[in-house]
């Protein structure tokens, strides 16, 4: 009768362990998005993304600088490290799998009571004829180990898998960084070039500044023009002399930040100033939208995190089943070490199985498998924001070159058009057809727009970067 209540409350124990994991669906899904077939803007085909970074940059100071950065970057150097750090989680979850084994060498005393079965017992059983067993009992082992859990419900083969994928997400987390970094020290090296030309913009203006206020002196001698005259050029001299200032400052910010990017202490870049921003050769095309799906780092890497939480998700179910462990060993035990290896009657083994399964404290098993359920939809949701990021940054690029071709083409005009006035206005100035106000307004009209020209061109530079690194370049 006792016997049987015992197997009746191990057959029920069973049954309401599975019958309540069916409860826990792992097949999670949530409404995805359709990729657009095409961009906005009429494409070629290619993508533009798979060019090598070095065939893009083209400049030989660059690619030097940007292969410095490599080396020395800590953000790379971190994310190497994370990539490591990931592999080594594989190795384990993959080892758990595995048998463990190992040598097992042990000594100590033992003293049973007195008044215990065991106590009673050995006070009158013979160790050897005709020597009673001592009441304080040395024991010496030595000899092997192992043990094993069996992985009937997958539980840590999932483990392996999510940790595989995780080394995988780690290798495009890494791609990440090396793209950033890569456009990154494209763009300061450009930020730096445009500098310069503003900086040389700048110093030819004060040229004939200088020029204009020397005439403005001459004339106020002559009894032409007041004092207020010569104070206006004055006033215009100082700032744009201010301005050369702000523009020097600006550059030795900026070749600290890019030298910091380097993993180095701050020191002169050299880069190639003689033009600006010459043409890339190499003709920028978005390809078809479902391309970044391949190319981009940032989507492979939220791509392989979803991998890596359903995994999860599939080994916090596991959990709640009956676990399989298997233990043996095998050795020799002795009370005294000229005994040990008195085989055979000082071997020892043992061998145990045991199935263990969660029944009363389920709370913890279930929090685990909706948190990784959690997980696994909010890493739905980034894989599917990831896509949508991309996408709107190609597009966003596409429109922004286009537009800043036709502003670069209008400045172009009124650089050319405020150059005329500047060299008419300070001819008529000399002839007494037109007011020193006329000539300062020409001056710093001519000046704002030769500056607002090459940040033009700057923002033309950037945006052929931006739509690279959408496009899924910059890794490779």
């Amino acid at each position: 009768m006792h016997k049987n209540v015992i197997n009746t409350f191990f057959l029920l124990s069973i049954l309401l362990v599975f019958s309540s994991c069916k409860t826990f669906s792992t097949r999670l899904n949530i409404p995805a998005k359709a990729i657009p077939e095409r961009y906005q803007a009429n494409t070629g085909l290619e993508n533009s993304g798979t060019i090598q970074w070095r065939l893009f940059m083209g400049d030989s100071l660059l690619i030097q600088l940007i292969d410095s950065a490599l080396v020395g970057n800590y953000d790379l150097k971190i994310a190497l490290e994370r990539i490591e750090i990931a592999r080594s989680g594989a190795r384990l979850s993959k080892g758990m799998l595995m048998p463990q084994a190992g040598i097992n060498l042990n000594g100590g005393m033992r003293k049973f009571g007195l008044y215990t079965m065991d106590g009673a017992g050995n006070i009158v059983t013979e160790m050897l004829p005709g020597k009673m067993i001592p009441v304080d009992l040395p024991d010496i082992h030595a000899g092997f180990y192992a043990s094993w859990e069996v992985d009937i419900w997958g539980k840590l083969r999932n483990q392996r898998r999510s940790a595989g994928s995780n080394l995988k997400s780690r290798v495009e987390a890494h791609r990440v960084v090396a793209s950033n970094l890569v456009v990154e020290i494209a763009r300061l090296y450009y930020e730096l070039v445009a500098l310069d030309h503003e900086l040389e913009i700048i110093k030819h203006t004060l040229l004939k500044q200088e020029e204009a206020l020397d005439v403005v002196r001459l004339q106020k001698e002559t009894g032409r023009v007041n004092e207020l005259a010569v104070q206006q050029f004055q006033s215009q001299l100082m700032h744009t002399r201010s301005l050369e200032f702000e523009k020097k400052q600006q550059i030795t910010e900026h070749e600290n930040l890019l030298n910091f990017l380097l993993g180095r202490y701050p020191q002169t870049i050299q880069r190639n100033s003689r033009t600006l921003f010459p043409e890339n050769p190499l003709s920028l095309s978005a390809g078809v939208p479902s391309q970044l799906l391949a190319n981009r780092p940032d989507i492979r890497e939220a791509e392989w995190q979803l991998q890596s939480s359903r995994f999860d998700l599939k080994a916090a179910k596991a959990a709640f089943f009956p676990n399989l462990s298997i233990t043996a060993g095998l050795g020799y035990q002795a009370f005294n070490p000229r005994y040990l290896f008195n085989t055979p009657a000082s071997i020892a083994y043992n061998a145990l199985g045991s199935l263990l399964a969660p029944l009363v404290n389920r709370s913890a098993l279930k929090a685990h498998f909706h948190t990784a359920r959690s997980r696994q939809i909010t890493a739905m949701q980034q894989y599917q924001q990831s896509i949508l990021n991309g996408f709107v940054e190609v597009e966003n690029q596409l429109s922004n070159i286009h537009n800043l071709q036709e502003i670069q083409k209008q400045k172009q005009a009124q650089k050319d058009i405020l150059l005329q006035a500047e060299e008419t206005a300070a001819e008529l100035y000399k002839s007494n057809k037109a007011n020193y106000l006329e000539v300062l307004l020409a001056q710093q009209n001519s000046l704002q727009t030769q500056l607002d020209l090459v940040n033009i061109n700057k923002r033309q530079r950037f945006s052929e970067l931006a739509l690279y690194k959408a496009l899924g370049g910059g890794w490779r």
